[in-house]
């Protein structure tokens, strides 16, 4: 009785269940079907990756996010001036829902609102706003308080047309350039912690830290301060320059430490903590104040009555 022939193992690749045949070489044609196989994904993925937008090694580099001499030219700050600059005339572009968010958050949790200037330079590759909506908002803001001020104080139209402008351009423009300059060039020469081009504070950083900061004042000291004016601050009262002063130390100390947070949120800058230094010289003026019965919010309506006149 002649012995069965051996059974050769069960294929199943397409190949031979197709044939309906067992393999001739145990697993030969499946290694080839397998070998196929590899060799058409890994064809398919190099068309994919034709087709997916890649970024370049040496185009960016880390830290501060340099870029090669091509991109470079798209963002030399003259190109973002001019971008930023375009669409504050096209409202339409403007993300006014994201501004009031950033509005709201300045007095509830302004870390946040620096979290998204990291966001911004990871994606646009620049610190700074390039949605002038936080900007056209708070002119809006200072408008309105401007002209309550002037509704409070018992201003005519004119003179409260001359006071809007002074408080538009010099208080807020003015002054702001000013600081904003100041800032920029003390960060750059001494707060940072590599000397190196990849390695700069936006001039456009700078402005925008000094907006983040200048709002909360600007709420403070020209809305809230106006319900109370009339009936509390300008009296000769203790109560009237204790509630008035009170309400500046609240307004110019927000004012720093919205500042502190826009810079120590940069990553190559050091001892940025020198910028709550000024809350020491605020707290001693403030006592002072207390103790010689200095009332800033008098003072303050009467420089605004001297501008109009």
């Amino acid at each position: 009785m002649n012995a069965p022939p051996a059974l050769r193992p069960a294929c199943s690749s397409v190949t031979c269940l197709r044939a309906r045949a067992p393999c001739d070489v145990a697993g030969s044609c499946c290694g080839v079907v397998r070998a196929r196989g590899e060799v058409g994904a890994r064809g398919a993925a190099r068309r994919r990756s034709k087709m997916l937008p890649t970024t370049s090694v040496n185009s960016r580099n880390q830290g501060n996010g340099a870029l090669n001499s091509r991109d470079a030219a798209r963002h030399t700050a003259g190109a973002k001036r001019y971008k930023y600059l375009r669409r504050l005339f096209h409202f339409r572009q403007m993300d006014f829902e994201f501004a009031l968010w950033q509005m709201l958050y300045l007095f509830t949790s302004p870390q946040r609102v620096y979290r998204n200037f990291h966001y911004r330079k990871q994606t646009k590759d620049q610190w700074a706003r390039d949605d002038p909506a936080f900007l056209v908002l708070l002119s809006i803001w200072l408008c309105v308080s401007t002209v309550g001020f002037g509704f409070v104080l018992d201003m005519g139209f004119f003179e409260t047309i001359k006071l809007l402008l002074w408080v538009v351009f010099i208080d807020c423009v003015g002054v702001g350039l000013l600081i904003a300059t100041l800032m920029w060039f003390i960060s750059n020469k001494y707060l940072v912690k590599q000397q190196n081009r990849d390695y700069d504070v936006e001039w456009g950083y700078a402005f925008d830290v000094h907006l983040n900061a200048f709002y909360p004042l600007l709420v403070i000291l020209h809305f809230i301060q106006l319900f109370f004016i009339n009936y509390v601050i300008i009296s000769d009262s203790v109560i009237g320059y204790f509630v008035g002063n009170t309400l500046w130390l609240i307004a110019i100390g927000y004012y720093i430490y919205v500042t502190f947070l826009g810079y120590s949120a940069l990553p190559f800058l050091k001892n940025t903590a020198i910028l709550l230094y000024p809350f020491a010289l605020l707290i001693m003026l403030y006592l002072i104040s207390l103790a010689f019965s200095w009332n800033f919010t008098k003072m303050l309506c009467s420089f605004y009555k001297y501008r109009v006149k």
